[in-house]
């Protein structure tokens, strides 16, 4: 199962970047639609399955911080720095509205494509070209299992990272959710006894 899950991920990844990279595609074609509503669910389904597939991703890529796994199948040492760098792009989503924010659409593309090249590279020529005499060297190095020690500082670094940014949308979250509601609570009356008070 935990072979299967490492080689259906390369589908997930590939998947996040061409939807996010297809954007001005969708924006495009919405351009052409003269149904507003057509228009919008269009918009909106883009919206659901980019995003989507990125938590799906994510959640999938959890497996790659569990130490007896790490330590014992033939893993992508730096999985789970691109699990982190799969985060740090959703943090953006969230912080910043990417789809009118071109600098954050921008810096959200880098840290995807930083992400999911730390997940290829060692999937490719250490995990599948495991069998090529001349990757034997970069198989050992980039494989979890032959290369242990270094798979589990990696993994340990990448889930503080991973903490670190979680508790920081925490609070951030908790913050947020304190400013609206006092936005949404009309203001205290002054109870009956002592509006009298006031009066006399």
């Amino acid at each position: 199962m935990v072979a299967t899950i490492v080689a259906f991920l390369p589908a997930l990844w590939t998947a996040s970047l061409i939807l996010h990279l297809g954007r001005p595609y969708i924006l495009r074609t919405l351009r052409r639609m003269g149904l507003r509503f057509g228009a919008d669910i269009w918009w909106m389904t883009y919206l659901l399955l980019r995003d989507g597939v990125l938590f799906i991703t994510l959640g999938v890529s959890l497996i790659y911080f569990q130490p007896n796994l790490v330590k014992n199948f033939d893993l992508p040492i730096t999985g789970p720095l691109a699990a982190l760098f799969l985060l740090l792009a959703l943090v953006v989503r969230l912080w910043r509205r990417i789809d009118d924010d071109r600098g954050a659409y921008r810096l959200s593309t880098i840290l995807l494509v930083i992400g999911a090249t730390l997940y290829y590279v060692p999937l490719v020529f250490a995990i599948e070209g495991a069998d090529q005499s001349y990757l034997a060297g970069f198989a050992e190095k980039f494989t979890s299992s032959s290369n242990s020690t270094a798979a589990l500082v990696i993994m340990w670094v990448s889930l503080i990272g991973i903490i670190i940014v979680a508790g920081a949308v925490f609070v951030w979250a908790m913050r947020f959710a304190n400013r609206t509601m006092r936005r949404s609570l009309p203001p205290e009356q002054p109870s009956e006894p002592e509006s009298r008070a006031m009066g006399a």
